[in-house]
């Protein structure tokens, strides 16, 4: 068990009994109440149901201090004592609604045709694959949206500070052991491990030869029989539609201390901003022509703290961005208005991400020589690799990557860019400098 807490030790019934008991758990260590992907879907069914947030912090307070008692689980129904400060108690219920006969029979079914998910359970393991497999087969094992129904002597009509208390206490259980999952779903332990074995016992039984006879080789399948079957498929059901909006980002202030290195602010904007992005991309997957398009995926994580910097975030967060990067404040502003007015190109260009080649500069030195007639022609001066300052004058061109030319002015001894690129260098000039002459240096 590495070392885990064991519930199967810590109260009456045990895994052949159709009610266990479990003795009240100690504080849980950490912040989270589980640990496991199973156990954290239990608190997702609870925390989504939830009418009124602040009945959670309660709760979560609740279980912390130990107010919940021993956790009797039995099918469909789990139950506690939970005790205010005052050391009243009242006894709450949390009911989840227990598998038919029929679900059962197809869970068991699939659960005997991989012998991984037997493994899984007597290893006390709840994989993904076999959850995914029950959900296949019609048997939904963990909770969803409205699934727990909450039942206290404290009056409450809905999820109360001790029914939330009780549920938290259960995830952890969870963690431990699946199957009081499955005990609360209609069938213990012994009873269900029982029937896997006997089904499989029975399948093996009906596959073997009988005493006597050889067994029959497999008859083979024709290979062009089997590719045929991709032209047979049924066509793909059109995507969803777009949503008009993200959902609401999630609500992370709560009166636990999060601990040392922890900003719930920054967390909850940057789930609203994973949620955003989100939107956009599904926008652009569904966008027409979308499939024959290049993909590309960028790591640089300096650009994406000035596009998260672009958001404005509050001072706070562009604070810890401008760290992050290892930019003073006003450089952190230069690059957002430099990806405001041309996104990553132009913030290559304005934070010298790249070295234009010999080729590049060739033609970019030509575009230039031919750009203006020989009166109107400005007298620049190189100033680096594919930048060139216009004399007498704190402007400047630069060359992209992509061959557009960039406008640059002196701001306060900065360079900074002064407008959108284009690929005729003196259109570009022209609308941050009009009316200056002179010659290429």
């Amino acid at each position: 068990m590495d070392g885990r807490h064991d519930p199967r030790g810590t109260g009456q019934g045990g895994p052949d009994t159709n009610e266990r008991t479990f003795a009240p758990l100690p504080p849980p260590p950490g912040r989270g109440f589980a640990q496991t992907w199973w156990g954290r879907t239990w608190v997702k069914a609870l925390e989504e149901t939830a009418l009124d947030s602040g009945q959670l912090t309660k709760g979560r307070k609740n279980a912390r201090a130990g107010a919940v008692g021993a956790v009797s689980v039995r099918p469909g129904r789990i139950t506690a004592v939970v005790r205010d400060r005052d050391g009243t108690g009242h006894r709450c219920d949390v009911l989840l609604q227990e598998l038919t006969a029929a679900a059962w029979d197809r869970f068991l079914d699939m659960a005997v045709d991989r012998a991984g998910h037997i493994a899984a359970l007597l290893d006390r393991e709840m994989p993904t694959h076999l959850v995914e497999d029950a959900a296949t087969a019609g048997v939904e094992l963990l909770p969803g949206i409205g699934d727990l129904e909450p039942e206290c002597g404290c009056g409450a009509w809905d999820l109360c500070p001790h029914t939330a208390a009780l549920c938290y206490q259960v995830a952890r259980l969870l963690d431990q052991d699946p199957f009081v999952l499955l005990l609360l779903r209609g069938r213990g332990e012994r009873v269900l491990l029982d029937d896997l074995q006997a089904r499989s016992v029975a399948r093996a039984s009906a596959g073997a030869p009988r005493e006597g006879e050889r067994e029959q080789p497999h008859e083979g399948v024709r290979a062009d029989e089997v590719f045929a079957v991709q032209y047979a498929l049924p066509r793909l059901p059109d995507p969803p539609p777009l949503p008009d909006k993200t959902g609401l980002a999630p609500v992370l202030d709560s009166e636990i201390d999060p601990g040392s290195g922890i900003d719930p602010a920054a967390l909850e904007f940057l789930a609203a901003d994973a949620a955003a992005r989100a939107h956009h991309l599904l926008a652009q997957a569904l966008s027409p022509g979308h499939a024959r398009q290049p993909w590309s995926a960028r790591t640089d994580l300096d650009l994406d703290a000035v596009r998260l910097a672009a958001s404005e975030p509050g001072p706070v967060i562009t604070g810890r961005l401008a760290a992050g990067t290892g930019r003073q404040r006003v450089e952190l502003e230069l690059a957002v208005r430099a990806w405001q007015t041309g996104g990553p190109a132009a913030l290559a260009v304005l934070d010298d991400a790249w070295t234009p080649d010999a080729e590049l500069l060739t033609r970019a030195t030509a575009v230039l020589d031919g750009a203006w007639e020989d009166m109107d022609r400005p007298r620049l001066r190189s100033a680096g690799a594919g930048r060139w300052t216009v004399v007498g004058a704190e402007r400047q061109l630069r060359i992209g990557a992509d061959g557009r030319w960039w406008p640059f002015h002196k701001e306060k001894g900065r360079w900074v860019l002064s407008g959108a690129g284009g690929h005729a260098p003196d259109t570009v000039l022209s609308e941050v400098l009009p009316g200056v002459a002179g010659e290429v240096d």
